[in-house]
């Protein structure tokens, strides 16, 4: 059986190794949707290669990213035109935020890379009064229903490979050649540092090995999950 199984793993790393797509990017779309349609600046965590500064940019006056890799931020750079009004910054997000206050914080796959409590508290200290934080974040499975809840995605991530490849190989995008750390917190672990972090936060288990944070600033009771 453990035989079959690492076989299987192994044709599954082989097929998204050559039909890979960005499983963070999937969720670009949602975050706008928790998002006002106008709004003045934003700043992006982690923003990697910048693909949601620039999505971010379509509603903002400003956008603000920042990356601690100065080689996906040169790349960020490269691909943003010139007259978008975004602009990008290596440096810590704990400690070298550029001025805010923001009216939107978004961070996508990087949360697990910094003190989770901290990261929080440092970004709400960053939001304006009615200021929008989204977390799309990883976390550890621990529970068999962590490990059954990821096991569902698997034929869904196939197919989605599939489909945005067009069935084709297809070279790795940009926006996945950051340097990657595994999570080392559980959503358990998550669930309640936010709710001591962020009261009223919204979080929520997600496809594709992800879970979502919402939290508004005038927000101030409870955590819901």
């Amino acid at each position: 059986m453990s035989t079959l199984l690492s076989r299987i793993l192994r044709a599954l790393e082989q097929f998204h190794a050559t039909h890979p797509w960005d499983h963070n990017a999937h969720y670009h779309r949602w975050i706008l949707r928790q998002l006002p349609r106008r709004f003045n600046n934003a700043l992006d965590v982690g923003s990697g290669s910048g693909d949601l500064a620039r999505l971010l940019a379509s509603r903002a006056e400003a956008v603000h990213g920042i990356d601690v890799d100065c080689t996906i931020v040169d790349r960020a750079r490269e691909l943003t035109a010139p007259a978008a009004p975004v602009t990008f910054t290596v440096g810590d997000a704990l400690n070298e935020i550029p001025p805010g206050p923001y009216d939107v914080i978004t961070c996508v796959a990087t949360i697990h890379h910094m003190p989770f409590s901290d990261a929080l508290t440092r970004f709400r200290q960053h939001l304006g009064p009615r200021g929008t934080l989204v977390v799309v974040g990883v976390s550890r499975p621990q529970s068999w229903s962590d490990y059954l809840f990821e096991a569902a995605a698997i034929p869904s991530n196939v197919a989605m490979a599939w489909i945005k490849n067009k069935g084709r190989k297809a070279p790795r995008p940009a926006s996945m050649t950051a340097p990657t750390r595994p999570a080392t917190m559980t959503f358990a672990d998550i669930v309640r540092d936010a709710r001591q972090a962020l009261p009223g936060a919204r979080l929520r288990r997600r496809l594709f090995w992800r879970y979502t944070l919402v939290w508004h600033q005038h927000q101030a009771i409870g955590v819901t999950v």
